[in-house]
């Protein structure tokens, strides 16, 4: 027989696909009607033009119906009226265990940064952050690199986040949730502020977007020692870097000085990748296009652990320009496979303060 309690059960178990929370827990279910074998549901949303409208319907749709004798779904979409918006808010962000966050603070917070351009830090950023979420941690990334910004493509995500009340919904594929200026910017069109500008709006993408309960939040640094990478340690001073650089001593010598720069704002240096670090040739020999040696000798000099060598390889390429990253798809691929063992690496050096399973369900 069908109850009003059995169809509560089932909408407990729905989540709100961006806020990662139960639609009963959310306030979002506002009545439940039974007549005869037809359920109808009435839901407010968070805002009228909720983007993932369908995805709600398409859940509460398969969910009731599984129920015995339910027939016919009806649901009834409203939005959140201004003062169950602010509850909403404050019921997501009054657990602060950080002033720096909204909600609960991520357990380890990895901001990877490089000396120069033209490395490969984001496509890498990217492909770590996936290889993290498949690994069955909840992971976030932040696009930092406000001028530069590239993971929105590399992750393959469009759009724009949604913001209840002063708080922004980051956006999410392949299991990571990206928050990045390129959502609110045309690609076309440069971005041309000074300092106070940019570390406003680095800090509002900490503060003000709503990340839940992750494991792992992935910060893009920008390339350099500049503005950027001085407000993420002013604002995150017990995050962790990771450095990125390619063999030639161009690249591993001014990575080393963005990784002193971490030590002087008392940021910890977990680890060095060598990325493009040689091309495998189709007799398995390889041709080491830029050098050999640098990452080795900046982790070196550094006093950290060399966590990786990824090679160069044209479906890594492809997949930062196609939003398919390499990870995602990883048959055949060398440095699909690195950048694995670079997580599994990522992950142990974290393992003292990591949990034995992923972040709850939040």
């Amino acid at each position: 027989m069908i109850s009003k309690d059995k169809v509560m059960q089932v909408l407990k178990g729905i989540d709100d696909p961006e806020l990662h929370r139960s639609l009963v827990d959310l306030g979002m279910v506002k009545n439940v009607e039974i007549d005869g074998s037809t359920v109808t549901v009435d839901i407010a949303l968070t805002i009228a033009g909720c983007p993932l409208k369908a995805k709600i319907n398409d859940d509460v749709t398969k969910g009731v119906m599984a129920i015995e004798g339910v027939q016919e779904v009806v649901i009834n979409f409203s939005a959140m009226t201004p003062e169950e918006r602010k509850k909403l808010t404050e019921q997501l962000t009054g657990k602060r265990v950080s002033p720096t966050f909204k909600g609960t603070k991520p357990k380890h917070i990895i901001a990877i940064a490089s000396g120069k351009g033209g490395v490969g830090k984001s496509t890498f950023t990217a492909n770590l952050a996936v290889a993290l979420a498949e690994k069955g941690y909840k992971v976030g990334a932040l696009d930092a690199d406000v001028y530069g910004f590239s993971l929105p493509r590399a992750l393959g995500i469009q759009g724009r986040p949604t913001a209840v009340g002063d708080m922004l919904i980051p956006l999410e594929n392949y299991g990571v949730r990206v928050m990045s200026m390129g959502f609110f910017s045309n690609d076309d069109n440069p971005i041309i502020w000074r300092g106070p500008l940019l570390h406003k709006a680095i800090t509002q993408f900490i503060t003000d977007v709503h990340w839940g309960l992750l494991d792992f939040l992935l910060i893009d640094l920008p390339p350099g020692t500049g503005d950027v990478a001085i407000t993420i340690s002013q604002a995150i001073p017990d995050a962790q870097v990771l450095v990125i650089t390619t063999p030639q001593p161009a690249a591993h010598r001014v990575a080393g000085r963005a990784a002193r720069m971490a030590e002087k704002t008392n940021l910890r240096v977990m680890g060095v990748v060598e990325n493009m670090a040689y091309y495998e040739l189709p007799d398995g020999s390889k041709d080491y296009i830029f050098g050999e040696g640098g990452g080795r000798e900046l982790a070196d000099r550094l006093k950290v652990p060399l966590l990786g060598r990824v090679p160069i390889e044209t479906r890594l390429r492809e997949g930062g320009d196609t939003g398919r990253p390499v990870v995602a798809f990883p048959e055949g691929s060398v440095a699909a496979e690195e950048i694995l063992r670079v997580a599994e690496a990522v992950i142990q050096k974290s393992a003292a303060e990591v949990p034995a399973k992923a972040a709850p369900a939040d």
